[in-house]
């Protein structure tokens, strides 16, 4: 009895220190000496405390760049799902080298994040520091939003992504356009529509591929006329990637006349646009494109199609698991269909390639339920490691989803 008190005393006490010295590194967040709350940012970091993510966040807007940009990379490891890596078999976690560290963690896609809840005064932080001088504050922090904001954004953070799309600075008109994309920020719709006609390029095509990924349909003539105004090129592929993730009926026939296209990129938006509109007709169309098509990322898409229009071809898309350039594709498709899916997703978690048991973990973590996660459970001690590691995040991000906001 007498040494399970003093095994008690020890861990209560050594609780209370370790509580002690958080509590001391938060109050030097507040320090006026810059070094000072840029070592206490730097070990909440390390420390990797959940309760640490508020206490930071009006440090994105401190008077230094040094500390600002130190305070958006210490909120984004709370959220980003480890070290971002390329050339690895799961995929989806691309790194860009040539950009900032939010906009990599953007680019890797949803997967890329982890669904922590997010305190309102981190998403007003970030967007303040969109209209910040420094050039790299601006663009980490709106790439920042990306990642961690999960949809839907209030009516308040809605009007500053607004604001956004109108700054001086292209880069971040078109970066809010993603984010706004992404986000699905329904309320941006005419701000968007706006910037369609943006000066420049960049901003317009995001724009156009954003008001397809917030479904507005008061976009379709807009997006329209922008096809017929470029033709072909990545003005053309816009317009149209727009109309396919708007997926409406209205658009069936021009989607039919672009599956037959010479520009990949096209066919693959096409057949997108087919599924997502719910052209039956077209079944034998796409199962032929499916068959001959010289394009594999056209191909899965016509899959996808089939699949939405009630064919049975989950298999087909799996199997595309096993190829880095596809894997991506894939799994939108697979978030897109969600957890319909997930119950034909089970089976390819004893594939024999590495590959698609991996890639398929991870996406069961997404759209997946109690039934996935007890599937899940075993690929916990596969022989692969990078497969062992998916399945533990996998079960990770359920059990996040399930405790919610």
């Amino acid at each position: 009895m007498r040494l399970i008190l003093i095994l008690v005393f020890s861990l209560g006490t050594l609780i209370s220190a370790q509580q002690a010295r958080f509590d001391d590194t938060v109050r030097n967040l507040r320090n006026p000496d810059a070094n000072a709350r840029l070592e206490a940012l730097k070990l909440l970091r390390e420390s990797q405390f959940d309760e640490a993510i508020e206490p930071i966040a009006p440090l994105v807007n401190d008077p230094l760049d040094a500390v600002q940009l130190e305070a958006i990379a210490a909120e984004l490891s709370f959220y980003t799902v480890g070290k971002v890596e390329s050339g690895k078999r799961m995929v989806f976690i691309v790194e860009t080298r040539s950009s900032g560290r939010a906009q990599s963690a953007f680019e890797g896609g949803p997967l890329a994040a982890w669904p922590r809840p997010v305190p309102d005064v981190l998403v007003s932080n970030l967007l303040k520091a969109v209209n910040d001088e420094n050039a790299k504050v601006r663009s980490e922090a709106i790439y920042a939003l990306g990642v961690v904001a999960r949809p839907p954004l209030g009516t308040d953070a809605e009007a500053e992504l607004i604001k956004a799309l109108d700054h001086y600075d292209p880069a971040i008109r078109a970066a809010a356009a993603r984010v706004a994309g992404r986000l699905r920020a329904r309320g941006t719709g005419k701000a968007l529509i706006t910037a369609v006609n943006d000066s420049q390029p960049p901003v317009r095509f995001a724009a156009m591929r954003a008001l397809g990924e917030i479904r507005d349909e008061s976009a379709i003539q807009a997006l329209t006329q922008q096809l017929d105004y470029y033709k072909k090129g990545e003005g053309a592929w816009s317009a149209l990637d727009g109309l396919a993730k708007i997926g409406h009926a209205s658009s069936v026939e021009l989607f039919k006349a672009r599956l037959a296209d010479k520009d990949a990129y096209m066919r693959r938006a096409a057949a997108e646009g087919l599924g997502r509109a719910g052209a039956s007709s077209e079944v034998a169309s796409l199962e032929a494109g499916l068959a001959g098509d010289p394009s594999v990322s056209v191909r899965v898409a016509m899959a996808f199609a089939l699949q939405r229009l009630g064919k049975n071809y989950v298999p087909r898309l799996a199997e595309a698991f096993k190829s880095d350039k596809l894997a991506a594709q894939v799994a939108d498709y697979f978030l897109e269909l969600g957890p319909a899916v997930a119950p034909d997703l089970v089976p390819h978690l004893k594939d024999p390639q590495e590959a698609i048991r991996g890639n398929v973990a991870l996406v069961l973590g997404a759209i997946g339920s109690d039934a996935e996660a007890i599937a899940l459970e075993p690929l916990t001690r596969d022989r692969d490691r990078d497969v062992a590691r998916a399945a533990t995040g996998a079960l990770e991000r359920i059990k996040m989803r399930k405790a919610g906001p």
